[in-house]
Parts: C-alpha cells; sequence; structure tokens
C-alpha cells in the first residue's frame, strides 16, 4: 500500500512541477520572428523596438549555420561590426540566449558584411520586475504655524478627517513575474497540503 501512495505522490509532484515549470519562466522572444536571424529584409531595430527584455527572458535565434552565426559583442564592437574579440559565439543554427543581467546587450552576425548589412541586434536588459507595488500617498502637510488666511484645501473632503489619505494612481496591471507568483503558490499549495 506503501509503495502505491509513492508512486501516486511522486506522479503528483511531477505533474505539478511541469505545470509550474511551463508558467515560471520569462518571456521567450524569437529573434526577428518567423523570418529569423539573417541579413533578409528584417529590421532588428525596429524589432526590438517593440518589445521589452527582462533578466530571465530568452532570446531565440534561428537561422541557417552555414552563413550565419550569433556572435555577443561589446558595445564599441557592435558599433563597429567587429567580431574577431566575441564575447561569445553561438553557432548551432537555433541558439536560445537567458538573458542573465540587466543592461544593453548585443548581438552581430560574424560573418563578413553581414552586420554591416544590418544583421545585429541591440536590446536594453531590464532587471527581472516583482509586479507591482502599491504606496500611498499622504495627503497635503499643513504648515504649524497658523495663519489668518485660509488655505483652499482645508475645507476639501480629503483634509475632513484626521487620518485620511490621498491615493496614488491605480496599480499596473499583473506582470508575468507576478503572474508567476500566482502559479508558484498555487502549484506548491497542492504539495504543501499532502504533507499536513
Amino acid at each position: 500500500m506503501a509503495f502505491i501512495q509513492s508512486n501516486v505522490f511522486f506522479t503528483y509532484l511531477l505533474i505539478l512541477a511541469a505545470l509550474c515549470g511551463v508558467s515560471i519562466g520569462g518571456t521567450v522572444h524569437k529573434v526577428g520572428d518567423s523570418t529569423g536571424w539573417t541579413i533578409m529584409s528584417v529590421n532588428y531595430d525596429a524589432w526590438a523596438s517593440f518589445r521589452t527584455f527582462q533578466v530571465g527572458d530568452s532570446l531565440v535565434f534561428n537561422y541557417n549555420k552555414e552563413f550565419h552565426d550569433v556572435t555577443e559583442v561589446t558595445h564599441n564592437d557592435f558599433k563597429l561590426c567587429e567580431s574577431t574579440k566575441p564575447i561569445t559565439r553561438y553557432q548551432t543554427g537555433s541558439d536560445t540566449i537567458i538573458l542573465s543581467k540587466p543592461g544593453l546587450q548585443h548581438f552581430i552576425c560574424g560573418s563578413p558584411s553581414h552586420c554591416d548589412l544590418g544583421q545585429k541586434l541591440q536590446i536594453h536588459v531590464l532587471p527581472a520586475s516583482l509586479g507591482p507595488v502599491a504606496v500611498p500617498v499622504p495627503g497635503p502637510v499643513r504648515s504649524p504655524s497658523s495663519s489668518s488666511s485660509p488655505s483652499p484645501l482645508a475645507d476639501s473632503p480629503v483634509n475632513s478627517a484626521p487620518h485620511q489619505y490621498q491615493m496614488g494612481p491605480s496599480p499596473a496591471p499583473l506582470s508575468a513575474a507576478s503572474k508567476s507568483s500566482v502559479w508558484i503558490g498555487l502549484c506548491v499549495l497542492p504539495v504543501l497540503s499532502l504533507f499536513i
């Protein structure tokens, strides 16, 4: 009987892990969309301008490895289209690069003249989001000195109660990180309930 219970437990655990693993990761950005990484008719600056890149996201470069590669370079080498001193070079034809640090990252094709023809990508990677944070905004501050002229805010509803606060803007919609937190919570709770 214990053997069957442990098999059920581990099966349940594997299913939860699989479900959580799919939902926890960052955004996958397929460079160049369906066209991929090529010198043909893709403006990678325009492609990148419509996306937000964060730590934990990944870039997928699909290309013909007989003609192209993905070479990560410094900012200066990016501007010069110089590929002889790569930070990293990828050559499989289907490379996934996980964005692990915030800041600018630069990628070019190391094949002669491809970078000069526009096969280069510069992205700005933002720190991982922790989701929206709501902070109350206090109402106007009154001067401690008495004044002969009443403040125009003295009769406003904000100042009618001694401990009222003026609310700030509405929080942003849920980000991918906060949605992941919800998934993590939903996945961990059933596992914890097995031990209680």
